[in-house]
């Protein structure tokens, strides 16, 4: 069984739910406490044993391109300073992985995203990482669950997670037979349904295991909801010419695509640092406190 390497993240939208901030900075490098999202997405697969990753990006995301390269000029001006330690810190960023970077032209979802892709990835099975979803698990990276699955099955593996019934027309949604503790084989997807049409409430998220074959999936699969080439219409396809399944993610979920999302990914992620935990925590039971005093007198 091929080793797999490579990891396919889109990073071309606009972000248009954090603007006028996304009008110059892109929604994957807003910062989560000191670091960007992006980076968190990067740490999380190169801790799985991801080598390669490859950016599916837009005109407007040099920032992105320029985070994760070399930066000389800044260097030696932290050298001139004697502050070896933060030259060796940005310097580890850029030597996290290799970067490769491919224009997507024009943004016609996230199943075009993954096929923009495809003479890169080659034929080898390979991953794809959301841009804005962390999920937080210290000791099994997310996407390492997924690939130790793939290990064991050979198949493509979609993540997952249970959300309320009434949320599903917001995902992906997956039905299947539970084979192993969190492991199904995958009988049905859809994209986006009603409640009624929900084949169950186990949705997929951002992280997947996918083999090549799914590229030619996606080159037959017609343009689908919202005018887009939807990756889950060409993994339905797929699913009738070798098996999916579905392995539950353990950890703590951050979908920092919208704005309160985005600030319960800050609070997590503060609380796990050792040098400001405390004081944000009393910080958080004072502004509590002040609020429910405030709500006293109102109501």
């Amino acid at each position: 069984m091929r080793k797999i390497k490579k990891v396919v993240i889109p990073v071309a939208g606009f972000g248009t739910r954090f603007l006028p901030a996304t009008k110059s900075t892109p929604k994957e490098m807003l910062p989560i406490i000191d670091k960007p999202i992006i980076h968190y997405i990067v740490e999380e697969a190169v801790k799985a044993g991801i080598e390669t990753v490859i950016f599916i990006t837009g005109r407007h995301k040099r920032a992105i391109e320029d985070y994760f390269d070399y930066y000389p000029e800044l260097e030696n001006q932290l050298l001139k300073n004697r502050k070896e330690d933060l030259v060796e810190m940005i310097r580890g960023i850029s030597n996290m992985a290799e970067f490769v970077y491919v224009r997507q032209k024009e943004q016609l979802g996230l199943g075009h995203a993954v096929l923009t892709a495809k003479h890169v990835v080659g034929d080898e099975p390979f991953v794809v990482m959301l841009g804005d979803e962390l999920i937080i698990n210290q000791d099994k990276p997310a996407i390492g669950q997924l690939i130790e699955t793939y290990y064991k099955f050979g198949k493509s593996i979609v993540g997952t997670t249970s959300v309320p019934k009434e949320d599903v027309s917001k995902y992906g949604i997956v039905g299947g037979k539970e084979i192993m503790e969190s492991i199904r084989l995958v009988t049905s997807m859809i994209e986006k349904p009603k409640v009624e049409e929900a084949p169950s409430s186990s949705a997929i998220i951002g992280r997947y295991v996918l083999t090549p074959s799914i590229f030619q999936e996606l080159e037959n699969t017609p343009i689908g909801k919202g005018g887009e080439l939807q990756l889950t219409d060409a993994m339905v396809n797929l699913l009738r010419k070798e098996a999916i399944y579905s392995k539950d993610i353990e950890g703590i979920r951050h979908d920092t695509g919208n704005k309160l999302g985005y600030l319960k990914a800050i609070l997590d992620f503060a609380l796990l640092q050792s040098d400001i935990r405390d004081d944000l925590k009393e910080m958080l039971f004072e502004k509590c406190e002040k609020f429910k005093e405030m709500d006293e007198k109102h109501f």
